[in-house]
C-alpha cells in the first residue's frame, strides 16, 4: 500500500510539474500581417517584430505589396504635328511597393488592445500613376508613410486584427487614406 501512495504521491507532483511548464505564457511579438491600404498603398504582407521580446513597445515592420489602379483617357504627344491626341483608351498601371515602418505599441501588460503610431517610407516601383506625378509617371519613387492604429493582440499569441488611419505624403501633399489587416501573432 505504501507503494501504491508513493506512486500516487509521485505522480501528481510530475503532473503539478508539466502543468507549470504549460502555463508559461508566449509573449506574441512578432507577427505576420495581411493589409489592405495602408503603407503598402494597395495591398501588402508584412514581417512586424518588437525590438525587445515584449507585446509593446518599439519595433518595426517591413513588406511586399502592389497597387494597381485605371488610368483615364491615355494621351500622346505627336511631335511632328505639335498637338496631343487620344487613343480614347485607358489603360491599366500597377507597381510594386516595399512597404518599411518604425512604430510603438502603447498598451498596459497584459491587456489585448494597443495603439500604434508609426512612421516610414514606401518604395513605389516603375510605372505607377497612382499618384499622379506629372514629371514622370514610369519613374519609381519613395513617398513617405504614416499609421495610427487600433491593433487587437492576442495575450499568447494567434490571431490578430488592426484598423486604423494611414496618411501617406507624396510630392509635399498628404493622401489621407485608411487600413484594415489581418494577422497571426507569434
Amino acid at each position: 500500500m505504501k507503494k501504491l501512495m508513493a506512486a500516487f504521491c509521485l505522480s501528481l507532483v510530475s503532473i503539478g510539474a508539466f502543468a507549470q511548464d504549460n502555463s508559461k505564457t508566449t509573449i506574441p511579438y512578432r507577427s505576420f500581417i495581411a493589409e489592405v491600404g495602408g503603407p503598402g498603398v494597395l495591398f501588402s504582407v508584412n514581417y512586424d517584430t518588437r525590438f525587445k521580446k515584449e507585446t509593446f513597445g518599439l519595433g518595426g515592420r517591413i513588406g511586399v505589396g502592389f497597387t494597381t489602379g485605371f488610368k483615364g483617357t491615355d494621351y500622346r504627344y505627336d511631335p511632328i504635328n505639335n498637338y496631343w491626341y487620344s487613343n480614347g483608351r485607358g489603360r491599366t498601371v500597377s507597381s510594386l511597393t516595399i512597404p518599411v515602418q518604425l512604430n510603438y505599441l502603447f498598451g498596459k501588460a497584459g491587456s489585448k488592445s494597443a495603439l500604434e503610431v508609426g512612421a516610414g517610407a514606401t518604395y513605389v516601383g516603375k510605372y505607377s500613376d497612382f499618384f499622379n506625378d506629372e514629371r514622370d509617371p514610369r519613374k519609381s519613387r519613395i513617398i513617405g508613410t504614416t499609421s495610427f492604429m487600433y491593433r487587437r493582440i492576442p495575450t499568447n499569441g494567434g490571431f490578430s486584427w488592426r484598423v486604423g488611419f494611414t496618411p501617406i505624403i507624396s510630392n509635399s501633399l498628404i493622401q489621407f487614406s485608411g487600413a484594415a489587416s489581418v494577422g497571426f501573432n507569434f
